[in-house]
């Protein structure tokens, strides 16, 4: 036994009823007649393209009484493995490239304080290459 491609259903509003008001009901072989109190709702299109995929974050760690970059473009694990030789959190800018606007843009102190806090985490835990010795 094959099975068709369903079908999608097309539903109207059925403004005709009296007494408690409308119903949705489904098209299927009525005919709408324009001006008798059907409103007839198209389904909603598919997106034409999907959603592009988010890239890795881009971060950028400026010494701030210097003003010299100490990374550019750095992946997350990069920055906070550069946070853990900081002293404070004060002594530094951090930004994160923003795609779409094609820019640098501040981290906000929440955002800084997260990033602060992971440092420690990812150096002890992560670290697969062998101890020198």
């Amino acid at each position: 036994m094959s099975e068709e491609p369903r079908k999608k259903r097309v539903w109207v509003l059925d403004t005709e009823t009296k007494g408690t008001g409308a119903e949705v009901v489904p098209l299927d072989g009525r005919k709408a007649v324009e001006g008798h109190g059907a409103i007839v709702v198209q389904p909603k299109q598919k997106r034409e393209k999907p959603p592009e995929p988010k890239l890795p974050r881009k971060f950028r760690v400026v010494d701030v009484m210097t003003g010299r970059a100490l990374a550019d473009g750095a992946d997350a694990r990069t920055t906070v493995r550069l946070l853990e030789g900081i002293r404070s959190p004060v002594d530094v800018s951090i930004q994160v490239w923003e795609e779409k606007a094609g820019r640098w843009q501040q981290l906000s102190r929440r955002e800084s304080r997260m990033l602060w806090s992971m440092r420690g985490r990812a150096s002890g835990a992560s670290s697969s290459a062998p101890a020198d010795g």
